[in-house]
């Protein structure tokens, strides 16, 4: 079934609506691996023609992907990355961290954006930035559609390095599932337990006996201010 193409809709709405002058679009990507970073890219795009074939990442394949993500970058207005660790994910919990990872790819756009399309219903970005959350936005939105290839293609590569280097992660088969589950990567965590990229608060150590007592339990806000008799702090 074919999609249709994503459009400047939204963005030609918070112009008209808001005053926006720039409007980037924010997708990410990683935010259910078991290894390796979450992954945030906000592009500006202006209201100019996108590259042929652009839409969720997700829809397009690898080989395709990897084709299109040098065009998009050399056709956007302006593009910023930011990732969020493991070490980061662990500790903050995925939505504060997926906040931090957004923020740090918004403030490397060259010039501040004066709203922000965000891919979803959840605006976990939130004041001091002016957000529209959209559902599929990654589908329909050309400046989310475009922000979600980069980030994949961008991730994927980092990951595929990962696994490469010195062949001391090979068996975990990051180049093909960029830290995601699979039967490889199952395996690899059976027989060698996680390694320094993996997320150690996630609940796939629950089905790894020999390697339970990693598993971080990260501890809240209320908790943690009950703990050291402070005052309480943001809650992630």
């Amino acid at each position: 079934m074919p999609y249709e193409p994503p459009t400047h809709t939204v963005e030609r709405s918070l112009r008209a609506t808001t005053g926006a002058k720039i409007v980037a679009g924010v997708d990410e990507v990683g935010r259910g691996a078991w290894a390796g970073p979450v992954t945030v890219c906000a592009a500006v795009t202006g209201l100019r023609r996108p590259p042929a074939g652009l839409t969720d990442s997700k829809l397009i394949s690898p080989k395709r992907r990897a084709e299109l993500a040098p065009l998009l970058e050399s056709w956007v207005t302006a593009f910023g990355l930011g990732d969020a660790s493991p070490r980061e994910i662990d500790e903050l919990g995925m939505t504060a961290a997926l906040r931090l990872a957004a923020v740090r790819a918004l403030e490397a756009l060259p010039v501040r954006p004066d709203a922000v399309i965000l891919d979803g219903k959840h605006d976990y970005l939130g004041a001091p930035w002016q957000v529209r959350t959209v559902i599929k936005g990654d589908q329909s939105c050309i400046a989310v559609a475009a922000a979600s290839v980069i980030a994949k293609v961008r991730r994927d590569t980092m990951m595929a390095e990962l696994g490469a280097e010195s062949g001391e992660y090979a068996d975990f088969a990051f180049d093909a599932n960029a830290g995601y589950p699979s039967p490889a990567h199952r395996a690899a965590l059976e027989e060698r337990g996680p390694t320094p990229h993996h997320r150690l608060s996630w609940s796939y150590l629950d089905a790894l006996p020999r390697w339970q007592h990693l598993k971080k339990v990260r501890i809240s806000a209320e908790a943690a201010a009950l703990e050291s008799g402070g005052q309480l702090g943001f809650d992630f």
